[in-house]
């Protein structure tokens, strides 16, 4: 992995992560929080950068990803596991606080966290996913309404499984059509009927530029197929329970946000953000989903100058 950190694990909540840190201990607390189906290279062109700036990065394979522990359990993955093992990291470090920053399912993860530990959270920083509205019906059973069963989300929970034996065996194939960028300059291609994620994972090369070199996109698979994908998708099959654990949870994040959007992302902007998160502030940028890795430079540029005016 080139220069990026060499890992520790540490025993937190339970479970051991793989933690990769760079920095200054004593500098201000940044946590790193990857999506799926990632990991902590995801941020491997902000780590350096923020590290540079003065700050102690800290930067875990949560659990079910890489090295880090996955439990067998399902309910192990739930919305309070998963903030758990955050705070848990703080407190081996002796961090009281820290900045989290969040991508895909770890911005879902961060939102949350601003929530449940309030105190713990000094600021948020999310990039792709806003703050998801807890409304009157849970999650699954809202997008597989709207959406119906084919929806990835809803097929994770209605056939467990089923995309995580495909994903395994095609981890590869996969991974490589899933990590790409300017898809939009392209026609949509014909994945067929079914569970478009499932067919992703056999079909040949899709259409856009790979997002990655050959050797970054090593680190992913062989992380993958060490780990397998379930682990990673059993946080989706949290999502009704989490909707339950959260009932009581005032929907309401008061700390300093940062926002970033890719324009041409297919997780579409919340409107209604600055009502759930008063104190946010908002940025496009010209790319798709992986924004971090699409953006580099842009993404760090608007980190860094947003943590300066803390």
């Amino acid at each position: 992995m080139s220069d990026f950190p060499e890992p520790r694990f540490i025993d937190v909540n339970g479970v051991t992560l793989e933690v990769f840190t760079a920095g200054d201990p004593d500098g201000d607390p940044l946590v790193l929080c990857h999506g799926w189906p990632e990991l902590a290279y995801s941020w491997r062109h902000q780590v350096p950068a923020l590290a540079a700036a003065g700050y102690h990065v800290i930067a875990p394979n949560q659990r079910g990803y890489g090295r880090s522990s996955r439990p067998d359990a399902v309910t192990d993955y739930d919305i309070e596991h998963l903030c758990g093992d955050l705070t848990a990291l703080l407190d081996h470090f002796g961090h009281d606080d820290a900045v989290f920053v969040g991508h895909d399912w770890g911005a879902i993860v961060v939102w949350n966290l601003a929530m449940l530990h309030p105190r713990r959270v000094r600021a948020v920083a999310n990039l792709s996913v806003p703050f998801l509205i807890r409304g009157p019906k849970d999650w699954v059973t809202f997008w597989e309404e709207q959406l119906g069963g084919d929806f990835y989300i809803v097929h994770f929970n209605r056939q467990p499984g089923a995309a995580d034996r495909v994903f395994d065996e095609h981890a590869e194939n996969f991974l490589r059509n899933l990590y790409r960028t300017r898809q939009w300059e392209h026609a949509p291609p014909d994945l067929g009927p079914g569970m478009a994620l499932i067919n992703m994972a056999t079909a040949p090369e899709l259409p856009g530029d790979r997002l990655m070199s050959d050797a970054e996109l090593a680190v992913f698979v062989d992380a993958f197929r060490h780990s397998g994908f379930t682990g990673g998708i059993n946080w989706y099959r949290n999502f009704s329970r989490n909707w339950q654990l959260l009932a009581d949870v005032p929907q309401q994040v008061s700390q300093p946000a940062l926002m970033i959007y890719g324009r041409y992302d297919m997780v579409p902007p919340n409107p209604e953000l600055a009502t759930y998160v008063p104190n946010v502030e908002t940025h496009t940028l010209e790319c798709g989903h992986w924004i971090q890795q699409e953006q580099p430079e842009e993404t760090n540029r608007l980190l860094l100058d947003w943590l300066d005016r803390l």
